[in-house]
């Protein structure tokens, strides 16, 4: 199993709606409303490293409301 965690930050006043549509991504195992410099972590749970970055382009980067994501992938076991 990879594991990836992605720190988002979003445009002010749209986090719920980014918490929202994330939270209906496949792949998507947790995820967390946070303060600081990021808005949300999320945490990505998928079979091979080549599933992350199709769910972090296609999916999480295009939901309206983000600003900017960082991504941290785990090392396989």
């Amino acid at each position: 199993m990879i594991k990836a965690y992605v720190l988002v930050v979003t445009n002010p006043g749209e986090t719920k709606n980014v918490v929202s549509a994330i939270g209906a991504i496949q792949g998507v195992v947790e995820l967390h409303e946070v303060m600081g410099p990021y808005d949300i972590v999320v945490e990505i749970e998928v079979e091979s490293l080549s599933d992350v970055p199709p769910i972090l382009s296609d999916k999480i980067r295009t939901v309206p409301g983000i600003e900017s994501t960082t991504s941290l992938v785990t090392f396989p076991d």
